[in-house]
């Protein structure tokens, strides 16, 4: 399960089933409520996502121990996990264990990721993994997430981006235009959120041979 049709397009190929929500928490609700959980073994939640340790950089990578929303927790299939990472050459690219938090709406302030961290204690922050981690659950299949860090701790990411997703999951580049000729002073913000956010789409394609090595699971 995917946010973004970048990642989605990342993850797509002979035997995963890739389901995209536009960064939307309630359509990827609504596509799950019509999709059949006897057609796939295990889910996985793939994508980007924004970093609350503040010791991770762009691009490392997040094999989450556990999901969390609110007071609700779901623990990774440890099995699952390491069907992914078995056979795995990524030398280039460091791998961190740790806790993902599920959001509803995009947290990019620094303010608001260092107080989530100081919360949850968790390594990275998306908005499908509480909601592909519950449905796994209640399904009974095995669930994992792997996620790659693309705005780390110490950069916000600008409003404009969080509002900027078309419902095909793809970036509205004219909403973008014409939210940099409003405020010319958002140039810099964005040219450095797209810098980071093109090195997270380079790790996690060095990841996408981990979902057919694992096992052919759902992304």
């Amino acid at each position: 399960m995917t946010g973004l049709v970048q990642e989605a397009r990342i993850a797509a190929g002979p035997g995963l089933t890739v389901i995209c929500s536009s960064s939307d928490p309630q359509q990827l609700r609504m596509l799950l409520a019509v999709f059949d959980p006897k057609t796939v073994r295990g889910v996985v939640s793939f994508g980007v996502a924004g970093g609350l340790d503040p010791k991770l950089r762009t691009g490392d990578i997040i094999l989450a121990t556990e999901v969390m929303a609110g007071a609700r927790r779901w623990v990774v299939a440890p099995e699952l996990s390491r069907e992914l990472l078995a056979g795995a050459d990524l030398e280039r690219q460091r791998i961190v264990r740790g806790g993902l938090v599920g959001v509803e709406k995009v947290v990019g302030a620094r303010d608001a990721k260092a107080a989530l961290h100081s919360e949850t204690g968790a390594a990275g922050v998306d908005m499908e993994s509480h909601i592909a981690a519950d449905y796994a659950a209640e399904a009974g299949l095995p669930f994992a997430a792997l996620r790659v860090v693309s705005d780390p701790a110490s950069r916000a990411l600008p409003s404009l981006v969080a509002t900027a997703i078309k419902p095909n999951g793809d970036i509205d580049l004219r909403k973008v235009l014409r939210g940099v000729a409003r405020n010319p002073a958002t140039i810099k913000a964005l040219v450095s959120t797209g810098i980071d956010f093109n090195r997270a789409l380079r790790s996690l394609r060095g990841c996408r041979s981990l979902l057919v090595d694992g096992g052919g699971l759902v992304a």
